[in-house]
């Protein structure tokens, strides 16, 4: 699927500078508009862009592996800030919640690629440092996840809960061109320091 830019001019395109708002319907797809992707339907772009939310029950007694690799998610950042960069993210949120006695893990992103991209990305930079995901602490997670992309996307398919509201006060603007107008409201911020 090819990535669009908001910011430029074609017939398509989303008017970035109005606020927007799309409810989504039961299942998460317009039926009239369902794009397959490798791995089965693509869920749409919205005006938060592209994303998804999984729950699913974590192992009993692996709570503390969600704290510990939240802690090593920060350190690499810290370290190497663009460790993240190929998953074109915009927002990470993790939860854990306890539902009658279980604890669940809620994995929620927002990024710039379609579903099928994201995920094959991630299992990439998991294979390529040799690193593990969280979701290894996840019931009925792949055990072949690092040679098998799609047995990964399989489970977070599965695990999938789709939202039916999503909104953006800046609509279907990617990561890399708000970072763009950041850099350019400081040059131009610097440049009438400078006048002054």
């Amino acid at each position: 699927m090819k990535e669009r830019n908001s910011m430029t001019t074609s017939p398509e395109q989303k008017d970035w500078t109005k606020p927007a708002a799309l409810a989504i319907p039961e299942g998460g797809y317009f039926k009239d508009k369902v794009e397959q992707g490798r791995y089965g339907p693509v869920f749409p772009q919205t005006p938060a862009c592209y994303g998804f939310s999984i729950m699913a029950k974590i192992k009993p007694g692996t709570k503390q592996n969600f704290y510990a690799y939240a802690q090593n998610i920060e350190k690499a950042v810290g370290a190497t800030p663009d460790c993240l960069a190929v998953l074109k993210l915009h927002y990470l949120r993790w939860l854990l919640f306890d539902i009658k006695g279980d604890t669940y893990f809620m994995y929620q992103g927002i990024f710039d690629t379609d579903f099928d991209k994201y995920t094959e990305d991630a299992v990439a930079i998991f294979a390529s440092t040799g690193l593990n995901t969280v979701f290894e602490n996840l019931e009925g997670f792949p055990v072949d996840w690092k040679t098998n992309a799609a047995a990964f996307i399989k489970f977070v398919r599965e695990h999938q809960c789709p939202s039916f509201l999503e909104y953006g006060e800046y609509p279907y603007v990617s990561a890399d061109e708000i970072k763009k107008a950041l850099k350019l409201k400081a040059a131009f911020s610097t440049a009438l320091d400078q006048m002054q």
